[in-house]
């Protein structure tokens, strides 16, 4: 009876009960930011959102079973047991962003450190539901089911709540490293110390001391982590890339990193400027040339008088379809704004895109690719430059590059045909010259479009590494022809020869029975 007595809290039950219903309310808004944390990181850094979200989701829910099993140890003291739980959860959920980046950077052994974060925090979560449900009944004897409705009733509301401000207000605020070290500050203060304050008579003198030490030490912890982030981050960055950082920023959407020399030179054979997307090379400044010269100029045989872009924010590819004599309007559709800006202003990446993306033919829209398709297609009004295209022209990444097939996918190239003029072009990436680009082969021939893959050849090792073999597909209501306009600059990377002979060889190589086109559902 002794221990039952120290276990009641200090306060009137109508002051206590509604304290543990908001710390559950709390703790709650803090999981689902540590499991969004998780989820978000995965897909920058590997890029598969799907397979990250299924891996952390399914160990999270394991190993929140897990916990809910192993408090039951706990019961008896529950606000000692709370109270650590929560310092732990705390520090654990806040240090996770650094903790996987650094893993990332340093180890290369991201996968096993995410599953066991997410097993650890798992078990953390888990655990509370039971603690707290035993502190409700300390409160208050009550029915078992009110105080079960209730109890849930805060954590999926706090779920909410916390699902709903890590996209709005922690990212755009703290970004994913500093907003993971604000959620775990307030899982420590909310969690343990208002369990500590209302309970305080549990613990021994000398473990009461103990624990609001412990959940100090975490908040100091967690502080220290704060202020030497940056640091943290800059030193993984040098360590992965290896190379002067002369840009680095976590937008919204992606980890953009900018590497070279400060005096300017785009294409330093030494060191040669480099931009990375999410880990991922897209550009590299000898090499810059071959990959958007071949996505481009194919497409532009013909009228090409308005043209469509989709991704290419970095301005490499609105490069070469400016230089073509005929094009009077490019409407240029990039989802991540801080790609744009940086192309913009930092001197060596402009001047590497011929300041494309200030030529007054351009009209830029931050938006997704697919949902601005789909609004166009729609018949919702646009601007004079939103269509019908004599060209549309998909620079956006390929899989295993973009982890999905979203934007080969056959719905995609649907509504990219309900966009083109009469006689219009689309022009796609395939990715890797390989079985990739059968499947975008399928998906544009299942939208009713004539098609022609072709191949850009391997290149010569450079400070960029090798040049590898790259793979396109041209599309149309009548079958294109493989030729370069009469305006196009002189070839370097693909020449109208080399063109024809690559579309007869894969025209060979086509296979006689066609792999399933990506819808975005799957296969078919």
């Amino acid at each position: 009876m002794a221990t039952r007595r120290r276990s009641r809290p200090r306060a009137r039950p109508s002051v206590a009960r509604p304290s543990v219903l908001l710390a559950a309310f709390v703790c709650a808004a803090c999981g689902l930011v540590y499991e969004l944390e998780l989820v978000a990181l995965g897909s920058h850094l590997i890029g598969d959102s799907v397979t990250q979200t299924s891996v952390v989701l399914s160990v999270m829910v394991f190993a929140m079973g897990l916990g809910s099993l192993l408090a039951k140890r706990f019961t008896r003291r529950p606000a000692t047991a709370f109270a650590l739980v929560e310092c732990a959860l705390a520090l654990v959920g806040g240090l996770s962003v650094l903790t996987l980046y650094a893993c990332w950077a340093w180890l290369g052994g991201y996968q096993a450190a995410l599953v066991g974060l997410t097993g650890v925090i798992g078990v953390l979560i888990g655990a509370e539901i039971p603690l707290l449900m035993t502190l409700i009944q300390r409160i208050r004897r009550e029915d078992a089911g009110r105080a079960v409705a209730d109890l849930f009733a805060a954590d999926y509301v706090g779920a909410l709540v916390g699902g709903l401000a890590f996209p709005f207000l922690i990212l755009p605020a703290f970004g994913q490293a500093t907003g993971a070290l604000v959620t775990g500050a307030v899982n420590a203060v909310a969690g343990a110390g208002v369990v500590l304050w209302l309970f305080r008579d549990e613990p021994a003198p000398r473990l009461r001391v103990l624990l609001w030490a412990a959940c100090g030490l975490v908040l100091v912890a967690l502080g220290a982590a704060a202020a030497f982030s940056g640091a943290i981050e800059r030193a993984a960055r040098h360590a992965l890339y290896g190379a002067q950082i002369r840009f680095a920023a976590q937008s919204r959407y992606q980890e953009i990193v900018l590497t070279g020399p400060d005096d300017g030179a785009a294409t330093d054979a030494r060191q040669p400027l480099r931009l990375f997307l999410d880990g991922r090379g897209t550009v590299c400044g000898p090499d810059q040339y071959r990959a958007d010269e071949a996505l481009v100029h194919p497409a532009m045989a013909g009228p090409d008088a308005r043209v469509l872009l989709l991704g290419g924010g970095d301005g490499l590819a609105l490069r070469e379809v400016l230089r073509h004599s005929g094009v009077r309007s490019v409407r240029l559709v990039e989802l991540d704004p801080a790609l744009t800006a940086l192309a913009r202003s930092d001197p060596a990446l402009a001047a590497l895109g011929g300041h494309s993306l200030d030529d007054p033919r351009v009209r830029i829209t931050h938006a997704d690719a697919l949902e601005w398709l789909r609004e166009r297609a729609a018949g919702r009004p646009g601007g004079p430059d939103d269509g019908p295209f004599d060209v549309v022209i998909s620079g956006l990444p390929a899989p295993p590059e973009a982890g999905t097939g979203t934007f080969q996918s056959e719905e995609f190239f649907g509504l990219a045909r309900r966009v083109l003029a009469p006689g219009g072009r689309i022009a796609v990436r395939a990715g890797a010259a390989g079985s990739g680009l059968w499947p975008v082969e399928a998906g544009l021939r299942a939208a009713a479009l004539q098609t022609l893959p072709y191949g850009l050849p391997a290149g010569p090792a450079t400070v960029c590494g090798p040049a590898r073999p790259q793979s396109f597909v041209l599309a149309a209501a009548a079958r294109p022809r493989p030729a370069l306009a009469d305006d196009a600059p002189p070839p370097r990377a693909l020449t109208a020869e080399g063109l024809r002979d690559s579309a007869d060889r894969l025209a060979a190589a086509r296979p006689a029975h066609y792999p399933a086109a990506l819808t975005l559902l799957g296969p078919r």
